[in-house]
């Protein structure tokens, strides 16, 4: 498991980016009970995650609204397979607007580069 903790900050809101190989949805369940062992991101507005994998193109917004198909589209141009990618925000209390789908991307982008730079 990686997570890179405070990826951005806008208007209060604070983001955070993980991911793990993860192969089916039982997977990424278990990754993100993993995840949420610890407290931060357990109390965290939102864990949006995406995974392309054999059972298809899985994903889940966790109340952000469009944020895991955009994770997904993100992994599908960069050809990420069997990699389960989590994007967490911790509401800062003002509404973000479209602001929020580029802080996911870019949430994305830093760790896949950070994931490229490991190898």
């Amino acid at each position: 498991m990686k997570i890179i903790d405070h990826v951005l900050t806008d208007r209060g809101s604070k983001y955070a980016v993980s991911g793990g190989p993860a192969q089916t949805a039982a997977d990424v369940r278990s990754f993100l009970k993993e995840l949420k062992r610890k407290k931060k991101f357990a109390k965290a507005t939102h864990n949006s995650w995406a995974l392309l994998c054999d059972e298809g193109s899985l994903k889940n917004d966790d109340g952000e609204s469009g944020a895991g198909l955009l994770i997904l589209r993100t992994l599908e141009g960069a050809g990420v397979r069997d990699h389960v990618v989590v994007v967490t925000r911790w509401y800062g209390g003002t509404h973000l607007g479209g602001d929020r789908f580029r802080h996911v991307k870019e949430a994305v982008r830093v760790y896949l580069a950070a994931c490229d730079s490991d190898s």
